[in-house]
């Protein structure tokens, strides 16, 4: 009974998402193996992910804050043994105003892009990644964020197990430059569990919480941790493969002005080889 009513809700998110148009995947083990691959951060497939992030409650005066993270992922292929994997994160921000008399700031906040290196076979069921990610000072205005560079490492590690696809992506990014006041050092890091639906190709729950600490500010204001769940369907649109997910996260941790809920709802664009 779970299946067929997720599959209903899955279907209802598709059909929100490009009314008149969503239709199921034509080929089902094409959809399962396309769910399986975007839950892979470091799959030898490009893919142009439009991730929507609207934070409740953000900020002293308790607005709502929207980020908008176009995230497209690049691979490239150095042999036959070895794939890098680049995913760039541009977020297109609307910030709340933080003091009485402030209004709301719109532009870009600052770009992470980051080369993963790979393995092209898993290593005894470990599909792993590790490489450099930069920080680029793209902000337009600098309540959106910092203006000066950054860098550090990030990995990623997950293995592939029946309907289980779990693991985890880290990385620390410190500034170079500047001064106290737009330095920087943030560490993050996303946990993932998706189960996909073994009768149900193509439709999966996930759980992948973005964790995050900054190192610079006081005791008991660093970590935001959140926990929660989404629900994610693939299917075509003309032929087109879409991945399309909506998930909703409560900040369990967080510092005083961090939002306390957030709406995560992601369309991606999959273009498998």
């Amino acid at each position: 009974m779970a299946v067929p009513l997720l599959r209903a809700a899955a279907a209802m998110l598709c059909a929100a998402a490009f009314p008149a148009l969503a239709q199921p995947a034509h080929d089902p083990n094409d959809a399962a193996a396309l769910a399986r691959a975007v839950q892979n951060p470091v799959a030898n497939m490009s893919s142009l992910p439009f991730q929507n992030n609207t934070n409740l409650e953000a900020g002293p005066r308790k607005h709502t804050q929207n980020i908008l993270n176009i995230q497209p992922v690049v691979p490239f292929a150095l042999n036959n043994d070895w794939n890098v994997i680049t995913r760039t994160i541009l977020p297109v921000m609307s910030q709340p105003g933080m003091m009485p008399g402030q209004g709301t700031t719109f532009g870009l906040g600052a770009t992470q892009f980051t080369a993963f290196l790979s393995p092209a076979r898993p290593m005894d069921g470990l599909i792993w990644g590790a490489g450099p990610i930069v920080q680029i000072p793209t902000t337009t205005d600098q309540a959106l964020g910092s203006n000066i560079w950054g860098a550090g490492p990030s990995a990623v590690a997950l293995t592939m197990r029946g309907p289980w696809v779990i693991g985890a992506l880290v990385n620390n990014v410190w500034s170079f430059g500047g001064n106290r006041t737009n330095s920087y050092n943030m560490f993050t890091t996303q946990p993932f569990i998706n189960y996909n639906f073994p009768h149900s190709p193509g439709t999966y729950l996930s759980s992948s919480p973005i964790i995050t600490a900054d190192w610079m500010a006081r005791s008991g204001q660093q970590w935001t941790v959140p926990v929660g769940l989404a629900l994610g369907q693939v299917f075509r649109v003309h032929g087109q493969a879409v991945n399309a997910q909506l998930g909703a996260y409560y900040n369990a941790i967080r510092p005083d002005n961090v939002a306390s809920w957030q709406i995560r709802a992601q369309v991606s664009f999959l273009f498998p080889r």
